[in-house]
């Protein structure tokens, strides 16, 4: 009778169990099917000692199956105003990514081995501005369930398929329900946890998930970075046109 019993447990464990895999998957579906989008972007910079700094910015993107193109513009402060950064995501290489900066009249490529850097002085890098794909990263096994600010989360570990990653791993906290991610943990090349990431205020637009808000907590420099999205519009009618990389100068 136990033997029985313990058969039937395992049973339904198994037939409830999902892959890590299979959440990323379903993941990614959600988030996806907004075409293109525009939207205005706040940055704050938050020192050690809790200082503030605010950036304004644009930001397009166009959804494409081999890749995402983005386009971030700041507005203010004047020190960083006219930079541009200019983002081609690809699924099987590493991303191509330029920095405009107006003082120099310049085009900046960032070097894929580079990709770990601080973007322009936040506690985002490089490689964190590009979008979730599930075909740039290693998942195994079965994803783990736990409870995170009082909802059920799927928990799993993925890897970066890219070498040039500035992560040995990553840590992910996924809703049950909706399947969005609510928290990633960043680990470095020391295999130390490095960074954390808050993704909050979701909202639907044209039936849509979008993400409203993302906090970056660094804990090896106790800085953090905040980016804010506001007056978001997706299926504007963008066009490859508008991610020429001769928009940048212009």
């Amino acid at each position: 009778m136990i033997r029985k019993t313990i058969i039937t447990i395992l049973f339904t464990i198994n037939v409830f169990a999902i892959t890590n895999l299979e959440v990323a998957l379903k993941c990614e579906t959600v988030m996806n099917g907004f075409k293109d989008s525009k939207s205005d972007m706040i940055m704050t910079l938050i020192n050690s000692n809790k200082q503030q700094r605010q950036r304004k910015m644009q930001i397009i993107t166009l959804e494409k199956d081999s890749g995402n193109k983005s386009l971030m513009t700041f507005l203010s402060p004047a020190d960083v105003k006219g930079t541009k950064f200019l983002n081609y995501e690809h699924i099987t290489k590493d991303d191509e990514q330029w920095l405009y900066l107006p003082a120099l009249k310049r085009v900046k490529r960032i070097a894929s081995k580079n990709k770990s850097g601080s973007f322009m002085g936040s506690e985002f890098s490089y490689e964190d501005l590009s979008s979730f794909s599930v075909k740039k990263y290693i998942f195994e096994g079965d994803a783990k369930v736990e409870i995170l600010a009082g909802h059920k989360v799927y928990v799993g570990e993925r890897k970066a398929v890219s070498k040039n990653s500035g992560y040995t791993k990553q840590i992910s906290w996924v809703d049950t329900k909706t399947f969005l991610i609510k928290k990633v943990e960043y680990y470095d090349r020391k295999q130390e946890l490095l960074k954390t990431a808050l993704f909050q205020d979701y909202k639907k637009i044209s039936g849509v998930w979008r993400v409203g808000k993302m906090h970056m907590q660094n804990h090896q420099n106790r800085k953090s970075t905040t980016l804010v999205w506001t007056n978001e519009r997706i299926k504007n009618g963008l066009k490859e046109k508008n991610f020429h990389k001769r928009v940048l100068k212009k």
